[in-house]
């Protein structure tokens, strides 16, 4: 993807590698990626592609064997307190206290952060509007749905107002509204000037959010480019008057089209 680089919300990827058993495939086998400050990158591919270990490398919860990752121009490896302090991440299960209601949650959060208990109750305030959940705020996350805790989780990952939001699998097991409402949301944090990668296994998914699409495959890069572009791959609209979609894309990858 030849996208404007500049450290501040931006996320470089150079010929990473990682292999978890000298038995084992690699999980990652020398990816690239680049993400310019202000987009939405979807990085693509089925369960065992190397999607959630390249994340993790990017959070500096797991080490790589070799290459080079900056996240909003620090390096993790060097400067992993400093990548940990910028960036905000959702992982794929929704890390809440369901005991507390959602107010006590995001409150928590900021308290840990360091915020002052004025400064982290009218956080939370804001946060629960801009997830449509304040007249849920005193309600505990045991009762609400699967959609609400995810809106809280992704709230939960803003209260820094990080300029790097990495997004796991967002909306996996999520029904169609519920799925719109995130993605409305990924969206809304987009034009304030939030930077996001998220992982997805769902072609619509990555058509509706992302700016560039990276497909991986068992742990290499296939394909990049704008969801247009990889759907210019396999060529012109079909005689049943549909244009190609990124489903389109993994059939051609999958039989061996060229993916340059």
């Amino acid at each position: 993807m030849d996208v404007e680089m500049s450290p501040h919300g931006s996320i470089r990827v150079e010929a990473v590698r990682k292999t978890f058993s000298k038995r084992d495939k690699p999980a990652l086998a020398g990816v690239d990626l680049r993400v310019g400050s202000g987009r939405v990158c979807a990085l693509l591919g089925a369960n065992g592609a190397g999607k959630t270990t390249l994340v993790r490398i990017l959070t500096t919860l797991t080490g790589m064997d070799s290459g080079t990752v900056r996240v909003n121009g620090w390096d993790v490896d060097r400067d992993p307190a400093r990548v940990r302090a910028s960036i905000g991440v959702v992982g794929q299960y929704a890390a809440l206290d369901e005991v507390l209601s959602a107010r006590e949650n995001l409150e928590l959060f900021a308290r840990l952060i360091g915020l002052s208990r004025t400064s982290a109750r009218s956080r939370a305030a804001t946060l629960l509007e801009q997830a449509g959940l304040s007249e849920h705020g005193g309600q505990k996350v045991s009762g609400f749905s699967g959609g609400m805790r995810r809106r809280l989780d992704l709230m939960t990952s803003m209260i820094t107002s990080p300029a790097v939001l990495l997004i796991d699998e967002p909306t996996t097991g999520l029904d169609p509204i519920a799925r719109r409402t995130i993605w409305n949301m990924v969206r809304s944090l987009v034009d304030e000037g939030t930077t996001v990668l998220l992982t997805t296994q769902y072609l619509e998914e990555a058509d509706e959010l992302a700016d560039d699409v990276v497909i991986l495959r068992e742990g290499s890069v296939v394909a990049t480019g704008t969801p247009s572009d990889l759907k210019a791959l396999v060529g012109e609209p079909r005689m049943e008057l549909r244009e190609p979609t990124l489903e389109d894309v993994y059939l051609h990858l999958h039989q061996g089209g060229d993916a340059a």
